[in-house]
Protein backbone atom coordinates (compact mmCIF):
# COMPACT_ATOMS: atom_id res chain seq x y z
CA UNK A 1 0.00 0.00 0.00
CA UNK A 2 2.86 2.43 0.78
CA UNK A 3 4.42 2.04 -2.63
CA UNK A 4 1.27 1.51 -4.67
CA UNK A 5 1.33 3.55 -7.86
CA UNK A 6 -0.94 6.55 -8.26
CA UNK A 7 -2.90 5.05 -11.15
CA UNK A 8 -3.95 2.00 -9.14
CA UNK A 9 -5.16 4.25 -6.35
CA UNK A 10 -7.05 6.42 -8.81
CA UNK A 11 -8.87 3.48 -10.40
CA UNK A 12 -9.90 2.21 -6.98
CA UNK A 13 -11.22 5.61 -5.87
CA UNK A 14 -13.29 6.28 -8.97
CA UNK A 15 -15.09 2.97 -8.43
CA UNK A 16 -16.80 4.58 -5.42
CA UNK A 17 -19.83 6.71 -6.29
CA UNK A 18 -19.50 9.93 -4.29
CA UNK A 19 -21.70 12.40 -6.18
CA UNK A 20 -22.94 15.22 -3.98
CA UNK A 21 -26.50 16.58 -4.09
CA UNK A 22 -27.42 20.19 -3.43
CA UNK A 23 -31.07 19.33 -2.85
CA UNK A 24 -30.70 17.24 0.33
CA UNK A 25 -29.84 20.02 2.76
CA UNK A 26 -27.62 17.69 4.79
CA UNK A 27 -23.87 17.77 5.57
CA UNK A 28 -22.53 15.79 3.87
CA UNK A 29 -25.15 16.01 1.19
CA UNK A 30 -24.92 12.28 0.39
CA UNK A 31 -24.11 9.40 2.75
CA UNK A 32 -22.13 7.56 0.07
CA UNK A 33 -19.25 10.01 0.50
CA UNK A 34 -18.55 8.21 3.79
CA UNK A 35 -17.60 5.11 1.79
CA UNK A 36 -14.58 6.79 0.26
CA UNK A 37 -13.68 8.55 3.52
CA UNK A 38 -13.50 5.26 5.40
CA UNK A 39 -11.50 3.69 2.56
CA UNK A 40 -8.93 6.48 2.75
CA UNK A 41 -8.64 6.22 6.53
CA UNK A 42 -8.03 2.48 6.27
CA UNK A 43 -5.34 3.03 3.64
CA UNK A 44 -3.59 5.71 5.70
CA UNK A 45 -3.43 3.32 8.64
CA UNK A 46 -2.22 0.50 6.41
CA UNK A 47 0.64 2.62 5.08
CA UNK A 48 1.75 3.24 8.66
CA UNK A 49 0.23 6.54 9.73
CA UNK A 50 -0.44 6.27 13.49
CA UNK A 51 -4.10 6.23 14.41
CA UNK A 52 -3.58 9.24 16.68
CA UNK A 53 -2.49 11.25 13.64
CA UNK A 54 -5.76 10.64 11.79
CA UNK A 55 -8.95 12.48 12.68
CA UNK A 56 -12.33 11.66 11.20
CA UNK A 57 -15.24 14.04 11.51
CA UNK A 58 -17.79 11.23 11.45
CA UNK A 59 -20.69 13.68 11.50
CA UNK A 60 -19.72 15.83 8.51
CA UNK A 61 -17.34 13.47 6.63
CA UNK A 62 -13.98 15.27 6.82
CA UNK A 63 -10.72 13.31 6.99
CA UNK A 64 -7.66 14.99 8.54
CA UNK A 65 -4.21 13.45 8.65
CA UNK A 66 -0.82 14.52 9.95
CA UNK A 67 2.51 13.13 8.80
CA UNK A 68 4.94 14.23 11.48
CA UNK A 69 8.08 16.14 10.55
CA UNK A 70 11.33 14.22 10.40
CA UNK A 71 13.58 14.77 13.42
CA UNK A 72 15.22 18.19 13.29
CA UNK A 73 12.81 19.57 10.69
CA UNK A 74 10.02 20.61 13.05
CA UNK A 75 11.27 24.12 13.68
CA UNK A 76 12.86 24.90 10.32
CA UNK A 77 10.01 23.92 7.98
CA UNK A 78 6.46 25.24 7.69
CA UNK A 79 3.43 23.04 8.24
CA UNK A 80 2.22 22.55 4.68
CA UNK A 81 -1.27 21.27 3.88
CA UNK A 82 -2.67 19.42 0.88
CA UNK A 83 -6.43 19.24 0.28
CA UNK A 84 -8.69 17.42 -2.17
CA UNK A 85 -12.43 16.79 -2.22
CA UNK A 86 -14.08 13.40 -2.19
CA UNK A 87 -17.35 14.23 -3.92
CA UNK A 88 -17.93 14.30 -7.65
CA UNK A 89 -20.21 16.57 -9.61
CA UNK A 90 -23.92 15.72 -9.74
CA UNK A 91 -24.04 17.10 -13.29
CA UNK A 92 -23.25 13.69 -14.81
CA UNK A 93 -23.67 10.10 -13.59
CA UNK A 94 -20.92 8.96 -11.21
CA UNK A 95 -21.99 5.37 -10.58
CA UNK A 96 -20.43 2.33 -12.28
CA UNK A 97 -17.52 4.26 -13.80
CA UNK A 98 -15.78 2.11 -16.42
CA UNK A 99 -12.44 3.75 -17.29
CA UNK A 100 -10.74 3.13 -20.62
CA UNK A 101 -6.96 3.23 -21.10
CA UNK A 102 -5.63 4.74 -24.31
CA UNK A 103 -1.96 3.83 -24.40
CA UNK A 104 0.52 5.67 -26.63
CA UNK A 105 -2.20 8.10 -27.71
CA UNK A 106 -1.72 9.03 -31.37
CA UNK A 107 -3.57 12.37 -31.41
CA UNK A 108 -6.68 11.11 -33.20
CA UNK A 109 -10.35 10.88 -32.20
CA UNK A 110 -11.15 8.53 -29.34
CA UNK A 111 -14.37 6.51 -29.54
CA UNK A 112 -15.55 6.49 -25.96
CA UNK A 113 -18.75 4.51 -26.47
CA UNK A 114 -22.40 5.41 -26.10
CA UNK A 115 -22.05 7.45 -29.31
CA UNK A 116 -19.55 9.86 -27.71
CA UNK A 117 -16.29 10.84 -29.39
CA UNK A 118 -13.43 12.60 -27.62
CA UNK A 119 -11.92 14.64 -30.40
CA UNK A 120 -8.99 17.10 -30.50
CA UNK A 121 -11.12 19.14 -32.90
CA UNK A 122 -13.23 20.22 -29.94
CA UNK A 123 -10.76 19.46 -27.12
CA UNK A 124 -7.39 20.64 -28.48
CA UNK A 125 -5.53 19.95 -25.22
CA UNK A 126 -5.61 16.28 -26.22
CA UNK A 127 -2.71 17.01 -28.57
CA UNK A 128 -0.53 17.73 -25.54
CA UNK A 129 -0.59 14.04 -24.64
CA UNK A 130 0.50 12.41 -27.88
CA UNK A 131 2.56 9.33 -27.00
CA UNK A 132 1.25 9.18 -23.42
CA UNK A 133 -1.46 7.14 -21.71
CA UNK A 134 -4.92 8.66 -21.30
CA UNK A 135 -7.63 7.42 -18.97
CA UNK A 136 -11.10 8.27 -20.29
CA UNK A 137 -14.72 7.42 -19.61
CA UNK A 138 -16.82 4.94 -21.57
CA UNK A 139 -19.19 7.74 -22.62
CA UNK A 140 -21.86 7.01 -20.01
CA UNK A 141 -20.48 8.60 -16.82
CA UNK A 142 -18.00 11.19 -15.69
CA UNK A 143 -14.55 9.86 -14.79
CA UNK A 144 -14.08 11.37 -11.34
CA UNK A 145 -10.61 12.86 -11.87
CA UNK A 146 -12.21 15.91 -10.27
CA UNK A 147 -10.99 15.36 -7.67
CA UNK A 148 -10.00 11.73 -7.19
CA UNK A 149 -6.86 12.36 -9.22
CA UNK A 150 -5.91 14.87 -6.53
CA UNK A 151 -6.75 12.37 -3.79
CA UNK A 152 -4.66 9.66 -5.46
CA UNK A 153 -1.71 12.04 -5.81
CA UNK A 154 -1.89 13.14 -2.17
CA UNK A 155 -2.23 9.54 -0.96
CA UNK A 156 0.73 8.50 -3.11
CA UNK A 157 2.77 11.36 -1.63
CA UNK A 158 1.82 10.19 1.86
CA UNK A 159 2.83 6.63 0.97
CA UNK A 160 6.19 7.86 -0.28
CA UNK A 161 7.06 9.66 2.93
CA UNK A 162 5.86 6.79 5.10
CA UNK A 163 8.13 4.40 3.19
CA UNK A 164 11.08 6.85 3.05
CA UNK A 165 11.49 8.05 6.65
CA UNK A 166 15.00 9.30 5.84
CA UNK A 167 13.74 12.01 3.48
CA UNK A 168 13.57 15.24 5.52
CA UNK A 169 10.28 17.15 5.57
CA UNK A 170 8.30 19.36 7.85
CA UNK A 171 4.85 18.62 9.22
CA UNK A 172 2.54 17.56 6.38
CA UNK A 173 -1.18 18.15 6.82
CA UNK A 174 -3.75 16.37 4.67
CA UNK A 175 -7.50 16.92 4.42
CA UNK A 176 -10.17 15.24 2.31
CA UNK A 177 -13.45 17.14 2.21
CA UNK A 178 -17.05 16.50 1.10
CA UNK A 179 -19.44 18.57 -0.99
CA UNK A 180 -16.99 20.84 -2.79
CA UNK A 181 -18.96 20.47 -6.01
CA UNK A 182 -22.02 22.08 -4.44
CA UNK A 183 -20.06 24.90 -2.82
CA UNK A 184 -20.02 23.50 0.73
CA UNK A 185 -16.57 21.95 0.94
CA UNK A 186 -15.42 24.26 3.74
CA UNK A 187 -18.75 24.49 5.56
CA UNK A 188 -17.51 22.43 8.50
CA UNK A 189 -13.75 22.57 7.83
CA UNK A 190 -11.85 22.61 11.15
CA UNK A 191 -8.87 24.94 10.74
CA UNK A 192 -7.55 24.21 14.21
CA UNK A 193 -7.62 20.47 13.56
CA UNK A 194 -5.93 20.91 10.19
CA UNK A 195 -3.33 23.21 11.77
CA UNK A 196 -1.33 24.17 8.67
CA UNK A 197 0.60 27.38 8.04
CA UNK A 198 -0.60 27.34 4.44
CA UNK A 199 -1.98 24.78 2.02
CA UNK A 200 -2.65 23.83 -1.58
CA UNK A 201 -5.87 22.45 -2.96
CA UNK A 202 -4.87 19.78 -5.48
CA UNK A 203 -7.93 20.35 -7.61
CA UNK A 204 -6.80 22.06 -10.79
CA UNK A 205 -6.58 20.93 -14.38
CA UNK A 206 -3.69 20.58 -16.83
CA UNK A 207 -0.29 19.74 -15.42
CA UNK A 208 1.70 22.85 -14.55
CA UNK A 209 -1.29 24.95 -13.59
CA UNK A 210 -1.17 27.01 -10.43
CA UNK A 211 -3.99 29.41 -9.65
CA UNK A 212 -4.22 32.07 -6.99
CA UNK A 213 -7.11 34.13 -8.33
CA UNK A 214 -10.71 33.15 -8.89
CA UNK A 215 -14.06 34.76 -9.53
CA UNK A 216 -15.95 36.89 -7.09
CA UNK A 217 -19.28 35.07 -7.14
CA UNK A 218 -22.90 35.74 -6.33
CA UNK A 219 -26.21 34.08 -7.04
CA UNK A 220 -29.36 36.00 -7.88
CA UNK A 221 -32.97 34.87 -7.61
CA UNK A 222 -35.45 37.09 -9.43
CA UNK A 223 -39.13 36.51 -8.69
CA UNK A 224 -41.64 38.09 -11.05
CA UNK A 225 -45.29 38.21 -10.02
CA UNK A 226 -47.67 39.00 -12.85
CA UNK A 227 -51.44 38.78 -13.28
CA UNK A 228 -53.37 36.03 -15.01
CA UNK A 229 -56.71 36.52 -16.69
CA UNK A 230 -58.39 34.72 -19.57
CA UNK A 231 -56.41 35.63 -22.72
CA UNK A 232 -59.63 36.50 -24.50
CA UNK A 233 -60.30 39.19 -21.91
CA UNK A 234 -56.70 40.18 -21.25
CA UNK A 235 -56.63 43.70 -22.73
CA UNK A 236 -55.27 46.14 -20.14
CA UNK A 237 -55.40 43.45 -17.42
CA UNK A 238 -52.91 40.64 -18.00
CA UNK A 239 -49.32 40.94 -16.86
CA UNK A 240 -47.36 38.02 -18.29
CA UNK A 241 -44.45 37.31 -15.97
CA UNK A 242 -42.79 35.05 -18.54
CA UNK A 243 -42.66 37.91 -21.02
CA UNK A 244 -41.16 40.21 -18.38
CA UNK A 245 -38.43 37.66 -17.71
CA UNK A 246 -37.47 37.94 -21.37
CA UNK A 247 -37.32 41.73 -21.09
CA UNK A 248 -34.93 41.44 -18.15
CA UNK A 249 -32.57 38.96 -19.77
CA UNK A 250 -32.57 40.87 -23.07
CA UNK A 251 -31.01 43.88 -21.32
CA UNK A 252 -27.93 41.89 -20.33
CA UNK A 253 -25.49 42.13 -23.25
CA UNK A 254 -24.45 39.06 -25.21
CA UNK A 255 -20.84 40.03 -24.54
CA UNK A 256 -21.36 39.22 -20.85
CA UNK A 257 -22.51 35.61 -21.14
CA UNK A 258 -20.42 32.54 -20.17
CA UNK A 259 -20.28 31.41 -23.78
CA UNK A 260 -18.78 34.72 -24.96
CA UNK A 261 -16.27 35.40 -22.16
CA UNK A 262 -12.88 34.02 -21.14
CA UNK A 263 -9.76 34.73 -19.04
CA UNK A 264 -10.62 37.53 -16.57
CA UNK A 265 -13.93 38.51 -18.19
CA UNK A 266 -17.01 38.23 -16.00
CA UNK A 267 -20.55 37.25 -16.89
CA UNK A 268 -24.22 36.83 -16.06
CA UNK A 269 -25.43 33.25 -16.41
CA UNK A 270 -29.15 32.51 -16.54
CA UNK A 271 -29.08 28.85 -15.55
CA UNK A 272 -32.68 28.25 -14.51
CA UNK A 273 -36.02 29.67 -15.63
CA UNK A 274 -39.38 28.36 -14.52
CA UNK A 275 -42.85 29.76 -14.26
CA UNK A 276 -46.15 30.66 -15.79
CA UNK A 277 -48.02 33.80 -16.77
CA UNK A 278 -48.77 34.39 -13.08
CA UNK A 279 -45.30 33.89 -11.61
CA UNK A 280 -41.77 33.30 -12.94
CA UNK A 281 -38.51 32.63 -11.13
CA UNK A 282 -35.14 33.34 -12.78
CA UNK A 283 -31.82 32.17 -11.31
CA UNK A 284 -28.52 33.78 -12.28
CA UNK A 285 -24.87 33.32 -11.49
CA UNK A 286 -22.94 36.59 -11.39
CA UNK A 287 -19.16 36.39 -11.79
CA UNK A 288 -16.20 38.75 -12.14
CA UNK A 289 -12.55 38.66 -11.10
CA UNK A 290 -12.53 42.42 -10.49
CA UNK A 291 -14.33 43.34 -7.25
CA UNK A 292 -15.54 46.72 -8.50
CA UNK A 293 -16.95 45.22 -11.70
CA UNK A 294 -18.53 42.48 -9.61
CA UNK A 295 -20.36 45.01 -7.45
CA UNK A 296 -21.40 46.93 -10.57
CA UNK A 297 -22.90 43.79 -12.10
CA UNK A 298 -25.03 43.16 -9.04
CA UNK A 299 -26.23 46.77 -8.97
CA UNK A 300 -26.96 46.71 -12.70
CA UNK A 301 -29.15 43.61 -12.45
CA UNK A 302 -31.17 45.23 -9.66
CA UNK A 303 -31.53 48.41 -11.70
CA UNK A 304 -32.78 46.50 -14.75
CA UNK A 305 -35.39 44.70 -12.69
CA UNK A 306 -36.55 47.95 -11.10
CA UNK A 307 -36.94 49.60 -14.50
CA UNK A 308 -38.94 46.66 -15.92
CA UNK A 309 -41.25 46.77 -12.91
CA UNK A 310 -41.74 50.54 -13.29
CA UNK A 311 -42.54 50.11 -17.00
CA UNK A 312 -45.17 47.46 -16.20
CA UNK A 313 -47.47 48.81 -13.48
CA UNK A 314 -48.97 46.06 -11.36
CA UNK A 315 -46.01 43.70 -11.73
CA UNK A 316 -44.01 42.90 -8.61
CA UNK A 317 -40.36 41.99 -9.15
CA UNK A 318 -38.08 41.07 -6.26
CA UNK A 319 -34.35 40.47 -6.50
CA UNK A 320 -32.45 38.44 -3.91
CA UNK A 321 -28.67 38.48 -4.43
CA UNK A 322 -26.30 36.61 -2.13
CA UNK A 323 -22.51 36.52 -2.36
CA UNK A 324 -20.97 33.05 -2.58
CA UNK A 325 -17.20 33.60 -2.48
CA UNK A 326 -14.55 36.19 -3.30
CA UNK A 327 -11.31 36.36 -5.25
CA UNK A 328 -8.51 34.89 -3.12
CA UNK A 329 -5.81 36.95 -4.84
CA UNK A 330 -6.19 39.58 -2.14
CA UNK A 331 -5.22 36.96 0.45
CA UNK A 332 -2.31 35.52 -1.56
CA UNK A 333 -0.63 38.49 -3.22
CA UNK A 334 1.71 40.06 -2.40
CA UNK A 335 2.22 39.00 1.22
CA UNK A 336 2.03 35.26 0.58
CA UNK A 337 3.69 35.13 -2.82
CA UNK A 338 6.32 32.78 -1.36
CA UNK A 339 3.67 30.01 -1.37
CA UNK A 340 3.45 30.31 -5.15
CA UNK A 341 7.25 30.46 -5.44
CA UNK A 342 7.64 27.24 -3.45
CA UNK A 343 5.31 25.45 -5.83
CA UNK A 344 6.78 26.81 -9.05
CA UNK A 345 10.31 26.02 -7.87
CA UNK A 346 9.24 22.44 -7.11
CA UNK A 347 7.61 22.19 -10.54
CA UNK A 348 10.79 23.22 -12.30
CA UNK A 349 12.86 20.73 -10.30
CA UNK A 350 10.70 17.81 -11.44
CA UNK A 351 10.47 19.00 -15.04
CA UNK A 352 7.03 20.62 -15.05
CA UNK A 353 6.58 23.94 -16.83
CA UNK A 354 4.52 26.14 -14.47
CA UNK A 355 1.86 28.53 -15.69
CA UNK A 356 -0.61 30.70 -13.85
CA UNK A 357 -4.22 30.82 -14.92
CA UNK A 358 -7.21 32.55 -13.34
CA UNK A 359 -9.88 30.16 -12.14
CA UNK A 360 -13.15 30.77 -13.96
CA UNK A 361 -15.03 29.39 -11.00
CA UNK A 362 -14.43 28.88 -7.32
CA UNK A 363 -12.34 26.66 -5.12
CA UNK A 364 -12.29 25.57 -1.52
CA UNK A 365 -8.96 27.34 -1.38
CA UNK A 366 -10.66 30.69 -1.88
CA UNK A 367 -12.93 30.16 1.11
CA UNK A 368 -10.05 28.85 3.21
CA UNK A 369 -7.88 31.82 2.25
CA UNK A 370 -10.50 34.19 3.61
CA UNK A 371 -10.75 32.02 6.74
CA UNK A 372 -7.07 32.73 7.37
CA UNK A 373 -5.39 29.80 5.59
CA UNK A 374 -3.67 30.97 2.37
CA UNK A 375 -4.50 28.22 -0.10
CA UNK A 376 -3.82 28.48 -3.85
CA UNK A 377 -4.99 25.74 -6.21
CA UNK A 378 -2.63 23.49 -8.17
CA UNK A 379 -3.01 21.00 -10.98
CA UNK A 380 -4.31 17.46 -10.57
CA UNK A 381 -3.96 16.59 -14.27
CA UNK A 382 -7.54 16.18 -15.49
CA UNK A 383 -9.57 17.79 -18.26
CA UNK A 384 -13.24 18.31 -19.21
CA UNK A 385 -14.58 17.93 -15.70
CA UNK A 386 -18.25 17.32 -14.87
CA UNK A 387 -19.12 15.33 -17.97
CA UNK A 388 -18.61 12.21 -20.04
CA UNK A 389 -15.68 13.75 -21.96
CA UNK A 390 -13.54 13.90 -18.83
CA UNK A 391 -10.06 12.41 -19.04
CA UNK A 392 -6.74 12.38 -17.21
CA UNK A 393 -3.19 11.62 -18.30
CA UNK A 394 -1.46 8.80 -16.40
CA UNK A 395 1.98 10.40 -16.73
CA UNK A 396 0.60 13.70 -15.42
CA UNK A 397 -0.65 12.04 -12.24
CA UNK A 398 2.74 10.43 -11.72
CA UNK A 399 4.58 13.71 -12.23
CA UNK A 400 2.17 15.65 -9.98
CA UNK A 401 2.84 13.10 -7.23
CA UNK A 402 6.55 13.97 -7.60
CA UNK A 403 5.57 17.64 -7.40
CA UNK A 404 3.74 17.22 -4.09
CA UNK A 405 6.70 15.36 -2.67
CA UNK A 406 8.98 18.17 -3.82
CA UNK A 407 6.79 20.85 -2.23
CA UNK A 408 6.76 19.02 1.09
CA UNK A 409 10.46 18.19 1.21
CA UNK A 410 12.77 20.42 3.22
Amino acid sequence: MQNEDVTSRFIRYISVDTASDEETGTSPSTAKQFDLARMLIAELKEMGVPEDDITFDSEHCYVYCRIKATPGSETVSPKIGFISHMDTSPEAPGKCVCPKFIENYDGSDIELGNGKVLSPEFFPDLKLYTGQTLITTDGTTLLGADDKAGIAEIMSMAGYFMSHPDVPHGDIRIAFTPDEEIGEGTKHFDLSEFDADYAYTVDGGRIGEISYENFNAASAVITIEGRTVHPGDAYGKMINSLRLSGLIDAQLPDSERPETTRDHEGFFHLFELSGSCEKTVMRYLIRDHDRELFEEKKARLKSICKKVMEDNPGAVITVDISDTYYNMISEIMPDNAFIIDRCTDAMKKVGIMPFSEPIRGGTDGAALSFMGLPCPNICSGGHNYHGVFEYVCKESMEKITELLIGIAEC
